[in-house]
């Protein structure tokens, strides 16, 4: 979860919503809520790796619940941040915590953020996309960064689920 950060409305995880996927194994229920249609032309079935990769991320952790990520664009992930963090522009991920039993949160990830920032480190869209989920994942877990020695601890749980995935480590050349 991003420092400042609070858990939006409540009303997500009732009746159906146009996008809805959802997946569950092993103690973990992960929704995909597509919001953004673009998602698709970027990635090939964003859904399934928005599931395996959250799965993958809780799984790391040893944390069992349910999770839902928001695939959005950039307008809603703007407005959810000066909302929720007074931050007015839009950022690749935010976590917010679930704060009942059996329910870790939600994930919400900004498309175009995600395409330029895949983009300006020479990755596949894919790949970035994945990383991002499993690092708001594993924040609805417990994860932080705020301090050095808990930045790499996340880090290296973080290249665990991509290796998990068969996908590059993030940190791999990141200086």
């Amino acid at each position: 979860m991003e420092p400042g950060s609070s858990r939006p409305g409540q009303g997500r995880r009732k009746g159906a919503s146009a996008g809805l996927r959802s997946g569950s194994a092993e103690g973990l229920d992960v929704s995909v809520i597509l919001a953004a249609p673009g998602w698709r032309a970027a990635i090939k079935q964003p859904e399934a790796l928005a599931r395996r990769a959250a799965g993958a991320a809780l799984r790391e952790a040893g944390a069992e619940g349910a999770v839902t990520v928001l695939l959005a664009d950039d307008t809603t992930v703007k407005r959810l941040n000066g909302t929720h963090r007074a931050k007015a522009k839009p950022t690749n991920v935010l976590s917010f915590p679930g704060g009942v039993p059996g329910y870790l949160g939600d994930v919400a990830l900004a498309l175009g953020v995600v395409q330029r920032e895949a983009r300006g480190a020479g990755r596949r869209v894919a790949a970035h996309f994945a990383h991002l989920v499993a690092h708001g994942a594993l924040h609805l877990a417990g994860h932080d960064h705020l301090q050095a020695g808990e930045a790499r601890r996340m880090e290296r749980a973080e290249a665990r689920v991509m290796r998990r995935l068969g996908l590059p480590n993030p940190w791999r050349g990141a200086t």
